[in-house]
This record gives structure tokens, C-alpha cells and sequence, in this order.
């Protein structure tokens, strides 16, 4: 009897599972949180992803991938996505080989950040260049790159210009 309930609850975590991946790629941990908190037991959720595993229907590394697409186009930068595979349980070094396979252009995706926000007119003086460095920044942009596009951007504080 307990035997049938516990594979009636494997089947059911497993049901479920397959229905929360048909929606979009989850991280293993993920997937685990919500069938845990939608009242399954820890031995039936574990079974179940090992199945999923085995059968390829759950990836830690097509769920990297996937989300790194997404948060390149959203505008992102590295430190950001780096932040948000490590909060979904993928291992530091598989999320850098992941972003990396991406090969992102991270200077074009910054400037392209930026004549989504601000459009392509100049800054005005340097208070506004750092208010559009300081986007940047909290997109997740190394500090390098920050530097390069918004000096690029065609304001420079350099006494040439003003002669």
C-alpha cells in the first residue's frame, strides 16, 4: 500500500513537472521549489527530476542558454546574468561557459541600452553622461565597458572641444 502511494505521488510530481517544462525551461532548483510548494514531498520531487534528467526533458544548460538569450535581449549585461543563473542554482563556472557560447557584443548591447532609453541624442554635459553610466551599471555592465560607450557617446570633457 505505501508502495502505491508513493509512486501515485512520483506520478504526480512527475505530471506536474512535465506540465510546469511544457510552459518554458526550468533550472533543476527551480523546478524542485515549485513542486515542493505545491505540497509534494522532497523524495517524490527529487525522483521525479532524476527522471526528467535521464530523459533529457530537464537541462541545467538548455535552461542557461535559454535564459542568457533572453536577458541578452532584454539588455543585460554579464555581471547581471551572471547574478541570475547563480540565484537558479547553475554553477559559477557553467554560467560563464554558457554566456560565453553566447559570444555577446557587450559594447553594441550597451549602446543599444542606451538609444532605447535615452534615444540617440547626445548628453548634455557630465551629470547626464554619468546618469547613463550609472543605467548601465545597474544592468549589470562591467565598469570597462560602461566607460567605453559612454565616452563613445560623443561627450568627452576634453578642452578641445570647446575651441
Amino acid at each position: 500500500m505505501k508502495r502505491r502511494a508513493q509512486q501515485s505521488s512520483q506520478t504526480t510530481a512527475y505530471d506536474k513537472a512535465i506540465a510546469l517544462l511544457a510552459r518554458r525551461e526550468h533550472s533543476a532548483r527551480e523546478l524542485k521549489t515549485k513542486l515542493e510548494q505545491r505540497g509534494l514531498d522532497k523524495e517524490s520531487s527529487d525522483a521525479a527530476l532524476v527522471e526528467l534528467r535521464a530523459k533529457d526533458f530537464q537541462s541545467d544548460d538548455r535552461f542557461g542558454e535559454m535564459l542568457v538569450r533572453s536577458r541578452l535581449e532584454g539588455g543585460y549585461g554579464a555581471r547581471w546574468i551572471l547574478a541570475e543563473l547563480r540565484q537558479h542554482g547553475i554553477a559559477e563556472d557553467n554560467a560563464r561557459a554558457v554566456i560565453a557560447a553566447a559570444e555577446p557584443d557587450w559594447p553594441a548591447l550597451a549602446q543599444r541600452q542606451l538609444r532605447r532609453r535615452y534615444g540617440s541624442r547626445k548628453p548634455a554635459n557630465p551629470v547626464e553622461r554619468n546618469k547613463r553610466a550609472a543605467f548601465l551599471l545597474r544592468r549589470g555592465y562591467d565598469i570597462a565597458t560602461v566607460t567605453m560607450v559612454t565616452r563613445a557617446e560623443g561627450f568627452e570633457d576634453t578642452a578641445d572641444e570647446s575651441e
